[in-house]
């Protein structure tokens, strides 16, 4: 099993939300939205390069921006590897914040 860093996860689950067509840019604005925080492009591409390698993310290329020497855009998907480690990460820190959440609610209830 692989424990994703927080930035990884984070990747992952904008690449799932966004679904069809998600590329660099659409990912950093859906981070920056949710953690407001913002996100360089390097630190983003370096991580996405890693998923890839380690078999959890796809890239495929589109087709060229209609703008003279326009470059062809890449897209990024999750594998069946990278859905099946989320879920799993998912279920190990919901058991792990229960305590959290049971506690909280008793304190603050």
């Amino acid at each position: 099993m692989k424990f994703f860093t927080k930035q990884e996860e984070l990747l992952l689950l904008a690449i799932f939300s966004i679904r069809e067509g998600a590329y660099l840019v659409n990912i950093r604005e859906m981070l920056i939205n949710n953690t407001n925080k913002d996100w360089a492009f390097g630190s983003l591409y370096l991580a996405l390069d890693r998923l890839k390698k380690e078999g959890f993310i796809e890239t495929y290329l589109g087709d060229p921006m209609p703008t003279r020497g326009g470059k062809a855009i890449k897209y990024y998907k999750l594998t069946e590897k990278a859905v099946k480690e989320l879920a799993e990460n998912k279920a190990i820190q919901d058991k792990m914040w229960s305590d959290f959440s049971e506690t909280i609610l008793k304190t603050n209830g």
